[in-house]
């Protein structure tokens, strides 16, 4: 069996979390909904229905959840050819695989966005496979997206890392039964990260290969 170093890909390799708080936070406001800009960026790493409903609460119209997730869709495809990866995100997938690590994307982004994503990346030579939103039923913070992605990469969970900037997706990996690393570059709080079941923080993709061989991944 394999090794995988599985990465969410908003957040961790991509700069867009802020990106996704304000366009979701325009699409609530849009349809007239009040939600707090600081409340959305915590929601931000969930899939859309997920997120919708973390955000108006279970008993919220339904009926409204699509016209939302266009929304949003449409408010941030306009920076799709805008958007950065961070500092040595595409070396650090490179240095992985060259090192013979099964790198795989575990994101809820799909279609358009994410190639958006991959191209910003730059690095699609070292990446196996991806698993999107369209191949599991539940999201993270559920373990479907990261046990798809083991089964992907012939992978055994014990011998693979899951890297994330979010809590959702630690509790994924943990659940998973993945060594989960966690990445301050989202915006969210170490502490945040470490109780739901980081085992080593970075600032960011740059840190944390230059910290490779210390690491986890090491």
């Amino acid at each position: 069996m394999a090794r995988a170093a599985l990465f969410d890909v908003d957040g961790t390799l991509v700069d867009t979390n802020h990106l996704h708080t304000v366009t979701w936070w325009e699409a609530f406001r849009q349809s007239g909904h009040r939600v707090t800009m600081h409340a959305v960026h915590r929601a931000v790493g969930l899939g859309s229905k997920d997120l919708i409903a973390y955000l108006l609460g279970e008993d919220r119209n339904r009926d409204e959840d699509d016209a939302l997730s266009d929304a949003h869709r449409t408010l941030y495809g306009t920076y799709f050819e805008r958007l950065a990866a961070f500092e040595s995100a595409g070396d650090l997938l490179r240095t992985l695989a060259g090192r013979g690590w099964k790198i795989v994307l575990v994101t809820s982004a799909s279609g358009a966005e994410l190639g958006a994503l991959r191209r910003a990346i730059d690095a699609d030579e070292a990446v196996l496979t991806t698993t999107s939103a369209d191949d599991v039923s539940s999201g993270k913070p559920a373990p479907e997206p990261v046990l798809q992605a083991l089964e992907l990469a012939q992978a055994r969970a014990e011998e693979s890392v899951f890297v994330g900037d979010t809590a959702w997706d630690m509790a994924a990996g943990t659940r998973a039964g993945v060594t989960c690393v966690g990445l301050l570059s989202g915006g969210l709080p170490g502490a945040a990260l470490e109780a739901a079941g980081a085992s080593a923080l970075y600032r960011d993709a740059a840190e944390l290969l230059r910290s490779l061989d210390d690491s986890p991944l090491g």
